[in-house]
């Protein structure tokens, strides 16, 4: 039995400038933090020769080309595992919710596949086969932020050539500022769940077709997300929240379903509770809103959001990235 498991993560600032039709062009920067909610995946040797899969349904086929589940079948194929073997996939949290489900479970399925070979694979090489599997071989209008930060973890800095390689760094922040931030961040759940490539296929549309708007509000999230960086190494966080209020008056621009009425609600109701800034985490359109709230105000805040139906996430960055968490994977 082998188990492992990826975190979930918030973007702190830069978002959407992983995705190929922008990094392409101009290349990306992203801020991103992992947190500690997590998708597991479980790898057993199988008795019979089959393999058989456990998620929100379950398959047990003679091939992997019969695998329905594209992600299961592509990283088996990818691995070259193809009998005996039982997956099983359970997470912290929903998916379609803006917090890179898929991606978490992507990198955690293939470090579990490695493990169940022997093998060892470093966070670079589980990050960019992942990138490849959801963008190449499936073709998923997704960027490359999602896989890098599971597979690496903590609160890191991405930057995106137009080649698409990625330079991964730590952000260098003091510790006390990393504990403010996440004692000020305030994150709450929607309850409205969608499918990201509804919203990411219209904005990389927008970006290939060279829309002035669009354009314009790609380069100033990419400079809010190296605004983001200079100051948690400063340890200005309070500047912060203002920061995330401008980037959701760009953000929202960027796409037809990127927010709605009852969203935009939520929101004005949040700042008029008390919250300096905020936006909604990963393409929009529902899953979590990220509120920066002073210690004062958070209650408050707390409350008028849970009066029109919405779920406080408590939540700790997470340091470790991806993991092997149990190896009791034996020779036969």
């Amino acid at each position: 039995m082998i188990v492992s498991r990826a975190p979930f993560r918030f973007s702190l600032g830069g978002g959407g400038t992983d995705l190929p039709a922008y990094y392409q062009q101009y290349g990306g920067f992203v801020v991103s933090a992992a947190i500690d909610s997590y998708v597991y995946v479980t790898a057993n040797r199988r008795f019979y020769p089959t393999l058989r899969l456990a998620y929100s349904e379950t398959e047990t086929v003679a091939e992997v080309a019969h695998i329905r589940h594209p992600i299961f079948r592509e990283a088996l194929r990818m691995t070259g595992v193809d009998s005996g073997i039982e997956l099983t996939s359970v997470a912290d949290l929903p998916s379609n919710s803006g917090l890179g489900s898929s991606s978490s479970f992507t990198v955690a399925l293939l470090n579990a596949l490695y493990a169940y070979k022997r093998e060892f694979v470093s966070a670079e090489r589980l990050a960019r086969e992942a990138c490849e599997l959801e963008m190449v071989r499936l073709g998923e209008p997704v960027g490359k932020q999602d896989q890098y930060i599971a597979a690496f973890g903590s609160v890191t800095a991405l930057s995106i050539a137009p080649d698409g390689s990625v330079q991964v760094e730590p952000v260098p922040a003091q510790a006390q500022a990393l504990e403010a931030l996440q004692s000020n961040l305030l994150i709450m759940y929607s309850g409205v769940e969608r499918p990201a490539k509804l919203v990411l296929t219209e904005q990389g549309e927008r970006v290939r077709q060279k829309d002035p708007s669009t354009l314009e509000g790609m380069h100033r999230i990419k400079a809010l997300g190296r605004e983001v960086y200079e100051l948690l190494v400063r340890g200005d966080t309070d500047r912060y929240g203002e920061l995330l209020h401008e980037h959701w008056c760009e953000k929202r621009k960027l796409a037809s379903r990127m927010t709605d009425d009852t969203l935009d609600e939520h929101y004005e109701i949040a700042r008029g509770a008390g919250a300096i800034g905020g936006k909604l985490i990963g393409a929009g359109g529902g899953g979590f809103f990220m509120l920066y709230v002073r210690p004062a105000q958070r209650r408050r805040v707390t409350q008028a959001l849970a009066q029109r139906g919405l779920r406080p996430l408590p939540f700790r960055f997470d340091q470790a990235g991806a993991r092997i968490v149990l190896n009791l994977h034996r020779s036969r």
